[in-house]
């Protein structure tokens, strides 16, 4: 009897915790939807005008968020490790992006470059090592012509100018400007639910050159790939990279995710693994990104 009584006890203790866990479970589900609604509520329904929200890749960012509201502002500290098959390139880049007005964004970024020899045949590699160097002024618009909260949709032209510096041993011995990047671009983004995100940024790149007094062409196309984890503002995804010049493709598959320190700090974190390594191999990159607090107008 007392057998009996205790096996009872058992099934009734094993039944109550499944059931506690379960529900559980289900508690922190109901959690994170919430936290997910109240997130896409605060960007979308709690302000004005309409906006969606879209995961941003780390690696070639937005100019500003799509459907950007006046009073939105960002500053981005990047540093870049690529290791390509006779000396590593290191880069760094500060940049500051805003809304003057609802849906137009506009960046100011300066990129710089720097490269170390990463092998034995030391004075072979400095002979084919590049100098280092500010690369270039980069001024950027982008205007968001398309926002639909029904449709989860957003899409955006812009337009990036680059003033290519010189090298940095030769800033006294010739012209500071060396060239000029001419880049307009497509973006279409949507979101899947509240979750999954994807978007694709496009266009060419023109380069003219001062110094050689020729043109450079190529395509770009950005697709990306993104999972927002329910209850929170980190996301891991997949940014792939691809341009395309003089009939060939050099594709950068890049892994990456975003991690919120504070309420207004995010840290960016890409590996980059090119598909074919004839030049270069394995790279690493990180994104600081700080969001300054803006009071934009709030429905009522």
């Amino acid at each position: 009897m007392f057998l009996k009584w205790l096996g009872t006890l058992f099934l009734l203790s094993t039944y109550s915790i499944h059931v506690w866990g379960q529900q559980l479970a289900n508690d922190s589900t109901v959690t994170n939807r919430t936290l997910d609604s109240l997130a896409i509520w605060e960007v979308e329904d709690a302000r004005h005008p309409d906006k969606v929200l879209h995961a941003e890749p780390l690696y070639i960012d937005l100019i500003r968020d799509l459907g950007a509201r006046k009073g939105e502002r960002e500053w981005n500290i990047g540093l870049g490790l690529t290791d390509n098959l006779r000396y590593d390139t290191y880069q760094a880049l500060i940049e500051y992006e805003f809304a003057p007005v609802d849906r137009l964004g506009l960046e100011i970024e300066l990129p710089m470059t720097f490269y170390m020899t990463n092998g034995i045949d030391t004075q072979n590699q400095n002979s084919q090592r590049p100098d280092n160097r500010l690369e270039s002024l980069k001024l950027a618009a982008q205007w968001s012509f398309f926002v639909s909260e029904r449709l989860q949709t957003s899409m955006a032209v812009g337009y990036i100018n680059e003033l290519e510096l010189a090298d940095l041993k030769r800033l006294g011995q010739e012209g500071m400007v060396q060239g000029n990047v001419f880049n307009p671009f497509f973006i279409v983004a949507r979101r899947w639910g509240q979750n999954f995100h994807t978007l694709i940024y496009t266009g060419p790149k023109f380069e003219r050159s001062f110094r050689h007094h020729h043109w450079h062409r190529s395509f770009e196309i950005n697709s990306n790939l993104h999972y927002m984890i329910p209850g929170t503002r980190n996301f891991l995804g997949l940014e792939v990279n691809k341009a395309i010049a003089d009939r060939t493709m050099h594709t950068v598959m890049r892994p990456q995710l975003r991690v919120g320190v504070s309420d207004n700090l995010l840290v960016g974190i890409v590996a980059g693994i090119p598909t074919q390594r004839n030049t270069e191999r394995l790279s690493s990159f990180i994104r600081l990104i700080y969001e300054p607090r803006h009071s934009p107008a709030v429905l009522h």
